[in-house]
């Protein structure tokens, strides 16, 4: 899969079968669009890619939200990597590029630099300055610009449409299991193990501290994980939050690894999450604290 940066396609990327959308999680209402888009590049024999934007607008426009996403770009990247790419087009999404009409943002991108010939979209899609164009303003441009139009339907499960939005909710709300139904993969927090204050090893629970970045912040508490890197797989369980028996101030993933017990700083960790197991909660002592870690693990051990 190339990725491109910039909007300088190599014209071996043209003429082709393109989707195009912030496809947050890649769950399987984007894998159904997706699909359809291989599918006719197949058929088609044309090349097939995807454009995206980076940042994704809704946080370009609201400074202010900082845990949306889903997944992370890199892993927005290899997601995309294992529906089979030709091409990734990503798009910095900046002011400028914010200001084009959407008009121009169909003559700019999808006709002289895509040179698209098929464009999917979800029925929702918005685009262009002010988020003025849709799904009509694609088919009445698609004559002049020589490209079709097609529109995936959503997907709907027990009569919900699926959507970012919805598993966005579902994770704040520690519905893990319904989560990873929704992206058909277990939903996974990517980060680098940073130094903290060593309480975990302390008490002989030692654990991973990443920090949280942009990802949705799912309930607060205890679950069950499985936590992957180059070199192992494990079980382990992971506690989101403010550990407010040490007081602390900062949003942090905590995760104990069974059966590792060595240093992991600066290592990537790709914590899959599994189950909610309890809430978070302010113990009065250590000893408290480490009795409930014990039942923890219990807990984490049979949902895995």
């Amino acid at each position: 899969m190339k990725i491109y940066n910039n909007l300088i396609i190599n014209k071996k990327h043209q003429n082709s079968v393109v989707a195009v959308g912030n496809f947050d999680g890649i769950h399987i209402g984007h894998q159904k669009v997706l699909n359809g888009a291989r599918q006719k590049a197949k058929k088609k024999g044309l090349p097939f890619g995807v454009i995206t934007f980076e940042p994704m607008p809704t946080m370009f426009f609201n400074k202010k939200i900082k845990n949306h996403r889903i997944n992370s770009l890199l892993q927005k990247k290899n997601q995309l990597k294992k529906l089979k790419l030709d091409f990734l087009i990503i798009i910095n999404f900046n002011k400028k590029f914010s200001k084009l009409s959407a008009e121009q943002f169909i003559n700019n991108i999808i006709f002289k630099k895509a040179k698209c010939k098929f464009l999917y979209v979800s029925n929702n899609f918005k685009f262009g300055f002010k988020r003025k164009g849709n799904i009509q303003t694609l088919k009445r441009y698609s004559s002049i610009y020589k490209y079709k139009t097609v529109i995936t339907n959503p997907l709907r499960k027990t009569r919900k449409v699926i959507s970012s939005t919805v598993i966005r909710k579902k994770i704040s709300q520690g519905k893990i299991y319904e989560v990873n139904k929704l992206l058909n993969r277990n939903w996974c927090i990517q980060g680098k193990v940073i130094k903290g204050m060593r309480r975990g090893r302390k008490i002989g629970f030692p654990t991973c501290n990443i920090k949280f970045k942009n990802y949705i912040t799912p309930k607060l508490g205890v679950y069950s994980v499985i936590v992957e890197t180059k070199h192992f797989r494990k079980q382990g369980i992971a506690n989101i939050g403010y550990r407010p028996t040490f007081n602390g101030q900062n949003l942090l993933l905590e995760v104990n690894i069974f059966g590792i017990d060595k240093n992991l700083y600066n290592k990537e960790l790709n914590v899959n999450f599994i189950k909610f197991i309890r809430h978070e909660k302010k113990f009065k002592g250590l000893e408290q604290l480490k009795e409930q870690i014990k039942i923890d693990i219990i807990q984490a051990k049979k949902n895995v």
